[in-house]
Formats: structure tokens, C-alpha cells, sequence
């Protein structure tokens, strides 16, 4: 998958990587693997090795073969990997711009933004790649889909190297969050040509009553090997800018359902998406504004 940022560089993911998966997703053996790898309960014992003591070894390589700038994160000892994979980064280098009305993304990410629009059978639909999600197998709420028709779908993928917390784009009102249970394939997108991740993968979500986007529905899912999406608050009044959750150790994915007339994107995003491509883009920085402010 190819990534742009700003300036208009492009980017291929760690080809050993997709190497790696196409084996596991496009061959008969790699899938009889994959049907072991993906349920919960092996999730459940990596990550209880990644939060042991044992774990501290697989940092430092990591960090290298990254490329890490550690000197952007709050200066702590790791007692374990996971420990290390949810660090706090430092808060002038992930700050929401101070405008009222401004659209900002909750997270660090490859971002995409599809258009919900309705089927010829009148479902509400959006398609990444070559693969269709309904919004009501995303939520198993078809009332809920209804709700987002005409809107957007913002999907922010998280890979390994970036940073796994993630905010609320907006002061509100924000409900009880909901867990759907599911199964752990990657995010990368070579799994997803060849099954619907997003509605088959392990995810949570919770609606934000915000001050200036309408409703938004914000959504965590979970990835191979990530066996926690950790979310803070239940029901409260939250803030821009206010950390949401954390995912522990892999890649995953935000995504935020806009409804109708709520959020006017810059151009480039759309542009981007329509190419194949995904932007490049950090926590706080401006995706787009209020509509009413257009």
C-alpha cells in the first residue's frame, strides 16, 4: 500500500511485511495458519507475554529498526514491551488547533475518506478498495447506519511504528461504549482484498454528541495479534483533544462515521483516496472544518 504525506512524497510500506502476509492470506497453508492466528484467545497470550518482564528484550530492536526518535516521548523505564508500545508522547508535538470548528485527526495514521452512500438496494455503503462494508454489518445497528447516510467515513489505519493513543476531535457529550466481538485479522490492506476486516474483526464504539460536527460514531478495531483496545471513559462530557483509549501491541484502525453537511474536507484527502492512495497524518493536525463555518 502506498502512503503520501504533505508535501506530496510517497511512501511503500516494509515490502518483507506484505511479503510475509500475501503468503499467509493467498495460499492454502497460510490460511489454515491464519484460522489458529486470528482468534481472540491467541491475542490473549501474546499480550500477557507483552506485558511480562520477559518482554523488555524486543524493545530496542524495535526502536532501530523503526527508526524511533525516542527523544519525542515522555522519558520513562519500560517494564515491559506493551509498556513501551503505549508510551506517552510528548503533548507540544500532538496539539488540536485552538479554532472552534476545526476538524482535526484523532490520531497518528494512514488516513482514507470514502463518501457513505446509499446501494442500489438502498443500503448505506462505502467501499475501501475493492471491498464493500455496509454500515450495518459495521454496527450490527441498522437504525444506527441510517443515521450516517450522506455523510463520510473516516478510516485512520495505525501501523506498528506509530503512536497507539488516540482523542475525541471535538468537546461533547459522549455515550457508553459498545463492544462487538469478532476475530483479529491484520489491518494491512492485503487482507482486506480478501475479506471484509472491518466488520469481521474484533472492534468498540461509542456516539459523541459534539459542539460543532453533529453526531459523530467513533469506532476502535482491533488487529492480528492486538488483544486489547483499552477506552477510558463510559458515559461523560469529553473534550478536544482529550485522550480517548490506547491500543496495545500491533497495527490497528480509528474510524470516525460523519453525518451529512457536518465536515467540509480539504481537497487533497479526497484526491488521495480516489488514487489509491493514503495521507500521512499526526494527531491534531487539520483534516477539514465545520460545515456551517464553509
Amino acid at each position: 500500500m502506498k502512503s503520501v504525506d504533505r508535501e506530496g512524497n510517497i511512501y511503500t510500506e516494509d515490502s518483507s511485511q506484505d511479503k510475509l502476509l500475501k503468503k499467509l492470506y493467498y495460499s492454502i497453508w497460510g490460511r489454515s495458519i491464519l484460522k489458529i492466528l486470528v482468534q481472540p484467545w491467541i491475542s490473549k497470550i501474546v499480550g500477557r507475554f507483552l506485558d511480562s518482564r520477559f518482554s523488555v528484550f524486543l524493545i530496542e530492536p524495535f526502536v532501530k529498526h523503526n527508526k524511533i526518535d525516542m527523544g519525542q516521548y515522555v522519558k520513562s523505564t519500560y517494564c515491559s514491551y506493551n509498556d513501551f508500545f503505549t508510551r506517552k508522547i510528548k503533548a507540544k508535538l500532538r496539539q488540536f488547533p485552538e479554532e472552534d470548528g476545526v476538524f482535526a485527526s484523532p490520531c497518528d495514521g494512514r488516513f482514507s475518506l470514502y463518501p457513505i452512500l446509499k446501494n442500489g438496494e438502498g443500503t448505506n455503503c462505502f467501499d475501501i478498495k475493492n471491498t464493500r462494508y455496509t454500515l450495518a454489518s459495521l454496527l450490527r445497528s441498522k437504525k444506527l447506519a441510517k443515521k450516517f447516510e450522506g455523510g463520510y467515513a473516516c478510516v485512520f489505519r495505525l501501523t506498528v511504528e506509530d503512536y497507539h493513543r488516540y482523542c475525541y476531535v471535538d468537546d461533547g457529550e459522549k455515550s457508553c461504549n459498545y463492544h462487538i466481538p469478532g476475530v483479529l485479522h491484520t489491518v494491512n490492506p492485503i487482507a482486506n482484498d480478501i475479506t471484509p476486516i472491518y466488520k469481521e474483526n474484533t472492534r468498540e464504539f461509542s456516539l459523541l454528541k459534539s459542539e460543532h460536527f453533529k453526531t459523530i460514531l467513533m469506532m476502535e478495531v482491533g488487529a492480528l495479534l492486538v488483544g486489547k483496545i483499552v477506552n477510558h471513559h463510559g458515559h461523560s462530557q469529553v473534550c478536544r483533544g482529550q485522550e480517548k483509549g490506547q491500543f496495545e501491541f500491533g497495527g490497528s484502525t480509528v474510524i470516525l462515521l460523519l453525518q451529512k453537511d457536518a465536515v467540509i474536507f480539504e481537497e487533497r484527502f479526497k484526491k488521495n483516496t480516489e488514487k489509491g492512495y493514503e495521507t500521512i497524518v499526526k494527531m491534531g493536525e487539520k483534516l477539514g472544518e465545520a460545515y456551517r463555518l464553509c
